[in-house]
């Protein structure tokens, strides 16, 4: 009777992410997803929120992690211009925090079926093959490092891999820092008309993605013993 009623609600659960939550997203907030088309309209979405614009951002970066269907750079930016670089850079380390956690633990529960269910067989048999390897922490460093890469695919099917929770959410965190710190500095920098800092903050950016190829060694070295480190 457990196990059917287990069952039951992991069906509801699977639903409610996959349909109810996209639908109800698309037709009674519909501008979260169409009507951002510049930093502008991100803003002005946040300051029509006040001192409340703080725990939406943080929730609008959870729930981009959970369900996808928020444009998380755009926020970033605009988050950049409203609140600074450190202070910015908090919230969006909690909002990530918060959403790979519900991602990697909603997963767990539902299991590796219903993952399935979301991503495709084929592609969650591409992943976790990977992820259950003896590089899998360099792997998640590495997708969450670069830009475009499926990330919250990631999150998902860790959650019914062989990865320990805290290691993943080290490396996923550690990788996403640098994409994230670039946003939320342009953001900052673009807002206040320092355009040839940004041009240097790009370049540097540039800079630094080419030093971790040719460093990759011992970048992968350093992953080891950080690895030795979180996964105890």
């Amino acid at each position: 009777m457990l196990k059917t009623l287990t069952s039951i609600l992991k069906l509801l659960l699977l639903i409610g992410i996959v349909v109810f939550i996209p639908v109800y997203i698309y037709f009674y907030h519909g501008e979260v997803i169409t009507s951002f088309d510049s930093l502008d309209d991100v803003t002005s979405f946040l300051m029509h929120y006040k001192n409340a614009s703080i725990p939406v951002y943080i929730g609008f970066q959870t729930l981009q992690i959970v369900i996808s269907v928020i444009p998380g750079q755009a926020f970033q930016l605009a988050a950049g211009y409203l609140y600074s670089f450190l202070p910015g850079l908090l919230f969006s380390v909690i909002g990530a925090v918060l959403g790979t956690s519900i991602s990697f633990y909603l997963a767990k529960f539902l299991g590796r079926d219903a993952v399935h269910i979301f991503f495709g067989e084929e592609k969650t048999a591409y992943y976790l093959e990977r992820l259950n390897s003896k590089r899998a922490y360099t792997l998640v460093f590495v997708l969450y490092l670069i830009p475009g890469l499926p990330k919250d695919v990631i999150s998902y099917i860790a959650g019914v891999s062989e990865m320990k929770f805290k290691a993943f959410l080290v490396f996923s965190l550690i990788g996403r820092l640098p994409g994230m710190s670039a946003s939320l500095l342009i953001g900052e920098l673009y807002f206040h008309n320092h355009y040839v800092a940004m041009g240097v903050v790009a370049v540097l950016v540039v800079i630094a993605f080419i030093a971790c190829v040719v460093k990759r060694d011992s970048i992968k070295t350093r992953m080891d013993r950080l690895y030795d480190k979180v996964s105890k």
